[in-house]
């Protein structure tokens, strides 16, 4: 079986999953999909900090819990998904890469629902977090990335041909076609740095 790795790039209730299999200077993608991880029938789903902020704290907590399970549920059958079809064409997945914020361990939730900007970074970290358990539970490693940090640690991984392989990702939508946007050649990226390992 061929090796490849999952890049993910999240954002309120969905995100850019790529998987990418080769080496480091012939990076091949072999999936890239829009994930979705919010039931529509769920209130404030797309936003459930925001939502949960309008509820008393209990009720917040239950809320946020539920939520996270759909999420969750919907992220593992999401990534149960891919790892079919690729084992299907001959691929083993052998990690995982999630792009990350700030990466700065959260208040309570109080703090959170009395600040705005708190309330877009849990946001942010309560859908990673989906995606990074809906892996763990299919036994694939996660290695978390800080966005901020992808050049720097794409320079450690690929040494001397780090921007050789930034620009193959970066082209690579000329030969695979749209959507090829910077969330796909972000997630690519990561994924790619998974097989560098």
């Amino acid at each position: 079986m061929t090796r490849a790795a999952l890049g993910v790039r999240m954002h309120s209730g969905w995100g850019v999953l790529v998987a990418v299999s080769g080496d480091a200077p012939s990076v091949e993608v072999t999936d890239r999909r829009r994930i979705v991880i919010t039931d529509p029938t769920i209130p404030g789903g797309n936003q459930p900090y925001h939502y949960a902020a309008s509820l008393e704290l209990p009720e917040a907590e239950r809320y946020l819990g539920n939520s996270a399970a759909v999420s969750e549920r919907l992220a593992s059958a999401a990534v149960a998904e891919v790892v079919r079809e690729l084992d299907a064409r001959h691929y083993r997945i052998v990690g995982s890469a999630i792009l990350l914020a700030s990466g700065r361990p959260l208040p309570s939730l109080a703090k959170i629902l009395a600040s705005h900007p708190l309330i877009h970074t849990a946001e942010g970290e309560f859908f990673r977090h989906a995606v990074s358990q809906a892996c763990e539970r299919l036994k694939i490693p996660v290695m978390p990335i800080r966005e901020r940090e992808l050049e720097e640690r794409a320079k450690t991984a690929f040494g001397n041909v780090a921007s050789r392989v930034q620009r193959t990702i970066a082209s690579l939508g000329r030969s695979i076609g749209p959507p090829w946007t910077k969330d796909h050649k972000a997630a690519a990226l990561a994924a790619a740095m998974i097989l560098a390992k």
